[in-house]
């Protein structure tokens, strides 16, 4: 059976937690040896609060009343926490009158997102940002709220997180036309089981997801990655996603993008589309061939590989031409001698075997994944779509399901804007809570490009 990166790092957090209770107890047990020295380690973030206490030495009776002299200190941090705590923020408005006047004079009641409801704009984010960038089911937040006292069921947060899937749509719709702007961007997709109404069953549904980072060859523009639910892998639902992109689509050889490149080639679109392979992808699929000793053919590809991403680490960050030129330099003749490593072996092996089918998903594909050599725009792999498709598989493991087709939808948009954020180091629960404050007060739609996330600032006035 295949095992993800989350089980694999799953198996080290609880070998860690093993060896550390062993070591715990042996250390118990041995009281008397003399401690090791402490090992050197970073110190905390400097932006944390410090909290300081002093903790003085108890003055021997004969010393008392003589002068204290202070040669030094020793000092050491602990890295503590303080939970999140539910506070109610009461707003009074008071009333006045004037004698000789008609009339009351009473400020307006400020907007919220949810009217006449309960929640303030940062309990929103918090309960979004807590289901759809950390995995935290609504179900399980309802338990951790009514340890603290307060009660807030899973259907009214579900209502809530609709209510903000609807208001954010278009922040979400405008980092999709972001998306297609750019000259090269990544596809990719995955399941979402989603409850079909009425039944009690699921069904797959599926959530498509579309990047964009030009800094690898030393672009400008911000990093970003779009989703959209669909009930269906189809060709069509790339075809509205990517309608008005012309460009460099990197994928992973999935045919619903290969139908599309073909399509506006064969129509004369003037919005090309050239294809991009993912040597990541391939890799894999040697890999588990090197890895089960079946094929040498598997394993001198996995270590002819090894040095293709050598040599990107060496790119990486360069322009463009810079790039094409040190693949041209040193990964073309690599690539070249791979090819002829798989076309020489497809002959050799049962055309039903393993080996056979991964040599002919890259025969199939060759100059898609060429072109990387010749473009420096270009990755090696679609690692950064896959990267924003990592933390939707953890959520969707955590929650099991979508709702609703609603559901998926505003889990799409909602994961667009904060897993957008987390590209850009930008804090998805200050970014959220004050666009959702922004948006409650009206904000302009002509100004959308402020709100996006690579524009936070966290002093800005709401």
């Amino acid at each position: 059976l295949g095992v993800n990166d989350e089980q694999v790092s799953f198996a080290f957090e609880e070998v860690e937690t093993g060896l550390s209770a062993i070591q715990s107890e042996l250390d118990h047990a041995a009281k008397d040896k003399p401690k090791r020295a402490a090992r050197p380690r970073k110190g905390f973030a400097a932006h944390l609060e410090r909290i300081e206490e002093v903790i003085e030495p108890e003055i021997p009776a004969e010393y008392v009343g003589l002068e204290k002299v202070l040669i030094g200190e020793d000092r050491s941090e602990r890295l503590d926490v303080v939970p999140p705590k539910f506070r109610v923020i009461v707003t009074r408005r008071p009333k006045y009158t004037f004698r000789g006047h008609d009339g009351v004079l009473q400020a307006l009641a400020p907007a919220h997102i949810i009217e006449s409801g309960l929640p303030t704009e940062r309990l929103l984010a918090y309960i979004a940002v807590s289901k759809y960038a950390d995995g935290l089911p609504l179900y399980r937040q309802e338990a951790i709220y009514l340890r603290d006292g307060v009660e807030i069921s899973r259907s009214l947060m579900a209502q809530w997180m609709g209510h903000l899937g609807f208001e954010l749509q278009i922040c979400a719709d405008y980092i999709l036309e972001r998306v297609k702007e750019g000259e090269r961007i990544f596809a990719d997709e995955t399941t979402l089981p989603t409850l079909a109404p009425g039944s009690g069953k699921t069904t797959k549904a599926w959530l498509w997801a579309y990047a964009r980072d030009d800094r690898p060859y030393g672009g400008t523009s911000p990093p970003m990655v779009a989703y959209r639910f669909e009930d269906s892998r189809g060709a069509d639902c790339v075809v509205r996603h990517l309608a008005g992109f012309s460009g460099i689509l990197q994928v992973d050889g999935y045919s619903a993008y290969t139908s599309l490149a073909k399509t506006r080639a064969k129509d004369g679109s003037n919005e090309t589309i050239r294809l991009a392979g993912c040597w990541a992808h391939l890799r894999r699929k040697f890999y588990d061939l090197h890895i089960s000793g079946v094929s040498k053919a598997a394993t001198d590809t996995i270590i002819a590989m090894t040095e293709l991403w050598r040599i990107e680490d060496e790119v990486r960050g360069r322009d463009a031409d810079s790039r094409s030129m040190l693949r041209q330099e040193k990964s073309a003749t690599i690539v070249s001698e791979l090819f002829d490593l798989w076309e020489k072996e497809l002959g050799k092996v049962s055309g039903k075997s393993k080996t056979a089918e991964a040599i002919r998903y890259a025969l199939t594909r060759r100059e898609a994944l060429e072109r990387f050599l010749t473009d420096g725009r270009i990755e090696i792999d679609s690692n950064i779509v896959e990267r924003a498709i990592r933390p939707q598989t953890i959520t969707r493991k955590n929650s099991l399901f979508a709702g609703s087709e609603g559901g998926g939808r505003t889990w799409a948009t909602v994961a667009t804007l904060l897993q957008t954020a987390k590209m850009n180091n930008v804090d998805p629960l200050d970014w959220l809570s004050q666009t959702l404050t922004r948006i409650a007060q009206g904000w302009p739609v002509s100004e959308l490009e402020a709100l996006m996330p690579w524009n936070f600032r966290p002093d800005a006035i709401s």
